[in-house]
């Protein structure tokens, strides 16, 4: 785990299809979520959050387990698991990411991710709406930080033709900055939308 860049501060190793094979048994419970969650164990937090029940999540309760992660796969599980259905998601996305503190800030752009991967019926506007946030971010040098913001332009990009040349567009801007982390991002970026599988699904 530590080699992957995983926190194995108290953590067990038990294997996420594991971990979501015993959500299915358990079902949805918030109670018990938030027993887990007290624990502080890794993977009961990641238990946690396929097992809660989102319209019982509050607003409090994402502000606390977003300043409690302390690795990259907690904080992606727990947006792309739960936090991306709350009717808090949107307004959680710009928040984070423009927050210090490094895995609260990558669970901004997590959200933004898991939101153009997860909610099919959302609006184009929202996902416009990110660009300049992730383009305002692209300088942060932190390596968990900097791929979330590719993760998110691309994910963002590949939902549709429209929001591909915004995305495009995005990434062209952010590859005229100075900084290195920022012509990263606009390369990683680009290097996926302008591949020729998402311009083949695009174009069907």
């Amino acid at each position: 785990m530590a080699r992957f860049g995983i926190n194995p501060d108290r953590a067990l190793g038990v294997r996420i299809p594991d971990l979501r094979r015993l959500a299915r048994v358990v079902g949805r419970d918030h109670r018990l979520a938030r027993a887990l969650w007290a624990t502080g164990v890794h993977e009961a937090r990641i238990l946690a959050s396929m097992v809660d029940e989102v319209d019982r999540v509050t607003e409090g309760q994402m502000e606390r387990c977003a300043r409690a992660f302390d690795s990259w796969d907690l904080c992606d599980q727990v947006c792309g698991n739960l936090f991306d259905r709350t009717p808090f998601a949107v307004e959680k996305a710009h928040a984070w990411a423009d927050r210090e503190q490094e895995f609260v800030k990558r669970a901004g752009f997590a959200l933004m991710a898991w939101r153009a991967v997860h909610d099919r019926g959302a609006p184009d506007r929202e996902f416009l709406d990110y660009l300049p946030v992730i383009e305002r971010q692209a300088d942060d040098a932190r390596n968990y930080v900097k791929k979330a913001v590719s993760w998110a332009l691309r994910q963002i990009g590949k939902r549709n033709r429209r929001l591909h040349r915004a995305a495009i567009r995005c990434a062209e801007r952010i590859s005229l900055r100075e900084s290195r982390p920022a012509r990263w991002v606009a390369a990683d970026a680009a290097r996926e939308l302008r591949s020729r599988a998402v311009l083949e699904r695009l174009a069907s």
